[in-house]
């Protein structure tokens, strides 16, 4: 999700709640510790040389059982953030505390922002000799074919 959509979403909120992918929602007496502006800057395993930049959105939770942050509140301090640091419009990537920190993707249900999984990859697959995914077959679906003694297929 990019800074201008969520943005757009919380502009239209009374509440806001984060859902994680297991389905369980972020404690409503959340903050929002931080917002940056994260840049990666990186090589590859094929040799080529990468830069990344993405919104970075910090929760926490308190023992602050009376703290809502409304949605008003939460732009403000987008705005501020995209005033102070620069910001431009970019993908938001959320910091959540687990057993570690996690990092997830954003989106939005129509109700809950949702916390979504990410995945590390391979960028250069083509470079560094990892073969292409076959595609998964059932057995199932293959077409039986006899081979009778004698004729030359088997």
């Amino acid at each position: 999700m990019l800074l201008s959509e969520a943005k757009s979403i919380l502009s239209q909120s009374e509440t806001i709640a984060f859902q994680l992918p297991n389905g369980d929602l972020v404690p409503s007496h959340f903050h929002v510790t931080e917002i940056g502006l994260v840049d990666k800057h990186f090589i590859d395993c094929g040799g080529t040389i990468r830069k990344e930049q993405k919104v970075n959105f910090q929760l926490w939770n308190a023992d602050d059982y009376d703290h809502r942050l409304h949605p008003e509140k939460l732009v403000s301090i987008i705005e501020l953030s995209e005033r102070v640091l620069g910001i431009p419009d970019l993908e938001i990537e959320v910091e959540y505390q687990g057993e570690t920190i996690g990092k997830y993707g954003l989106d939005h249900d129509g109700k809950n922002f949702l916390l979504t999984t990410k995945m590390t990859d391979c960028l250069a697959k083509d470079n560094c000799g990892i073969p292409a995914q076959k595609p998964k077959v059932r057995l199932s679906q293959l077409q039986a074919s006899s081979c009778a003694p004698g004729s030359g297929c088997c």
